[in-house]
């Protein structure tokens, strides 16, 4: 089990981690290939106010066992917000990305900002693990309850998919690298087609190519701003790829809700 920092991608995280505490755990190894970490955050706010907080989600698919039933979340391509109450956790499954495909209906794309009971795509046995996970209080008991049911989810799987690792893999890849800026010049270095890459990322991701490099650049954007301030930012924008300034601040006011200089500056 892990006690870390907050991660990447949460907006104002010297806030969040004095809101809620977030614990993560690894899956069995047998699971490695399809799930990146459970996650585990725990609040207690009694007699505080709400607390909103806000993520610039990652390309993943997530799993989540929460009131009043369990979820599915497609890759949130906007600002995702949750208000935190009173006192409670929730668990969640991190899948890799593309590792949703083989337990999905269809494209992963069609689960895009969409959130579905994950009963839909996991049978009426996920909803009867709910109240058991959520009533353990140590992650590594409820990754062993997690383990179990996907492991048995795995084994009904006709077969691994190859696509599924490739794919991880080039979002990795992506993710790594913020001084990749475009679809095409991400092709040229894979020496793949553009259009296998977006199809390939409309069957396993849920989001375009496109999509997953801008958002690698605002992710290192607002890691720079939480640093604190005194950021050049149009070096900062030169550095990630954009035209000029100007561009970095309307990707960057459009997807956190404010300019990076004045979110920089609290």
């Amino acid at each position: 089990m892990t006690r870390h920092a907050i991660g990447r991608g949460v907006l104002r995280p010297e806030v969040a981690a004095g809101r809620f505490e977030l614990r993560s755990h690894a899956p069995a190894a047998a699971l490695a290939a399809y799930v990146e970490f459970y996650w585990n955050p725990r609040w207690d706010l009694r007699g505080q106010p709400d607390h909103e907080q806000k993520v610039l989600a990652h390309p993943n698919v997530h799993l989540v066992f929460e009131p009043p039933e369990p979820t599915v979340y497609g890759v949130q391509r906007g600002v995702f917000s949750r208000v935190l109450s009173g006192a409670g956790q929730v668990f969640g499954v991190k899948f890799r990305p593309g590792a949703f495909r083989p337990f999905a209906t269809g494209p992963v794309a069609e689960l895009a900002d969409t959130t579905v009971p994950a009963a839909t795509l996991f049978g009426p046995e996920v909803a009867c693990l709910q109240p058991e996970i959520l009533a353990l209080d140590d992650p590594a008991e409820m990754a062993a309850l997690a383990d179990a049911f996907l492991l048995d989810r795995l084994e009904r799987l006709p077969g691994p998919d190859p696509v599924v690792a490739e794919v991880a893999a080039l979002v990795e890849e992506i993710t790594a690298s913020p001084q990749l800026f475009r679809v095409d010049a991400l092709a040229r270095e894979l020496d793949m087609p553009v259009r296998r890459l977006q199809r390939l990322f409309a069957e396993y991701v849920g989001a375009s190519p496109k999509w997953v490099l801008r958002r690698a650049r605002l992710h290192e954007a607002a890691a720079r701003a939480d640093d604190g301030a005194g950021i050049d930012w149009a070096a900062l924008a030169a550095d990630l790829g954009y035209a000029d300034q100007a561009h970095l601040t309307r990707d960057f006011t459009a997807a956190v809700g404010a300019p990076p200089s004045r979110y920089a500056g609290r």
